[in-house]
């Protein structure tokens, strides 16, 4: 693993710590990389396009078996992240045209939406914004970017009741020559990618995860990938699943892996190399069984080469929804998938063999309906911009929730 971080040095970790209620993490450079880009012996997955069932063509449509269990209204550009708790990570608008956005968060038990990160905490010049939001019930994390620059901050803090606990760490930051990270919260953990820019100066270097403990003065090295990740992190249940790149002489080969969040991604859980060439759109594990999907038709690969949405394992072989898959997928270990499509999601229950609509809400076509959940859950919610019936302008946020046990 390359111990070069230009750009990114200990010397930049520790800018700002004067700053009143921010506190400093550098990386612990005498753990070595966990997981580097050359971690795998496994030979990539190539499946006969026949190879999967067919979830449109031999599972029995049914009524949808879940009755809403919530809903709420909330401000006009409203947006949810997925989250795992009962607190949901949300990106509010601004009060001030010079902080249009900040960062909040969303109960699914009692309906409140409360600010936790009303304006930027980066003090280095002007035209900072808040960028993303992530969290868990007990970590918020976010980030700050330059709209003038493009330099990034990440921070991350503890959460209690969905309000700012104690104060905040910063944990990276970059210029230009990185993208803003990827980043995941569950738990204590805060898991984020730092990729160079596709057409930055460093942008043929490695790309690299790291893991910080809530309350640690250190994050560390977890996962390196031989070039960009394939996609963004997702959190489901005790794990979490990436997709670095592999090293090999086929080509380009993305090994969907299943890390233990629970050691701190010291072990992997699973793996399943795609086929040269082949990068996913998004991909989860719900109980033993991964979810993956693509979002283009490649001219090679076999099943796993065509768009839609996978799920299976190489011992059980797979099933298959041939739609193009629009965000993440979220479920429970018994076997139910909700999928999204363009306008609606497919409710999937495998051990019964059947399938369900969820619709859209009415008037929401226009700006879409988007899960915020991720990966295993007993709750599943969603959300969407709705036009004012009479004036057809979009006016507020509904929120809905579907009880899955």
């Amino acid at each position: 693993m390359t111990k070069k971080y230009a750009g990114i040095t200990r010397r930049s970790f520790l800018k700002g710590t004067a700053t009143a209620g921010v506190v400093a993490v550098s990386l612990n450079t005498l753990v070595g990389c966990k997981h580097p880009a050359d971690d795998t012996n496994k030979a990539p997955t190539v499946l006969d396009d026949n190879a999967a069932t067919s979830i449109l063509d031999e599972y029995k449509e049914v009524d949808l078996p879940y009755a809403q269990s919530g809903s709420w209204s909330l401000p006009l550009g409203t947006v949810i992240h997925t989250g795992e708790g009962s607190w949901l990570p949300v990106m509010a608008t601004g009060d001030t045209a010079t902080q249009p956005i900040k960062g909040s968060v969303f109960s699914t038990a009692s309906g409140n939406l409360s600010d936790v990160v009303p304006k930027c905490i980066t003090t280095d010049g002007s035209g900072w914004v808040v960028y993303d939001v992530a969290c868990s019930d007990s970590a918020y994390a976010w980030v700050e970017l330059n709209l003038i620059t493009r330099a990034w901050v990440l921070y991350a803090s503890k959460l209690e009741g969905g309000a700012f606990a104690g104060s905040a760490s910063k944990l990276w930051e970059a210029d230009d020559s990185y993208d803003p990270p990827q980043m995941a919260v569950s738990g204590t953990k805060v898991f984020w990618q730092v990729i160079p820019s596709a057409s930055g100066k460093h942008s043929a270097e490695n790309s690299n995860g790291y893991l910080w403990n809530l309350g640690d003065s250190q994050a560390t090295s977890v996962v390196e990938s031989a070039g960009r990740f394939g996609m963004a992190p997702s959190v489901s249940g005790s794990t979490i699943t990436l997709a670095p790149r592999v090293s090999s002489k086929q080509g380009v080969l993305y090994g969907v892996t299943t890390y233990d969040l629970s050691n701190d991604l010291s072990s992997q859980v699973d793996q399943l190399i795609l086929p040269v060439g082949v990068k996913p759109f998004y991909a989860t594990r719900i109980g033993d069984t991964f979810v993956i999907s693509i979002e283009a038709n490649y001219n090679s690969g076999g099943l796993l080469g065509k768009m839609g949405t996978y799920i299976g394992n190489n011992s059980n072989g797979f099933i298959a929804l041939s739609r193009e898959p629009a965000a993440v997928v979220s479920g429970t270990e018994a076997g139910v998938y909700f999928i999204k499509s363009k306008a609606s999601y497919f409710v999937v229950d495998t051990a019964a063999k059947t399938y369900a609509i969820l619709p859209a809400n009415d008037r929401a076509l226009d700006y879409g309906e988007y899960p915020a959940r991720d990966g295993v859950t007993n709750e599943f919610v969603t959300y969407s911009t709705i036009k004012n019936k009479g004036t057809g302008y979009p006016s507020v946020v509904i929120v809905r929730s579907f009880a899955l046990s």
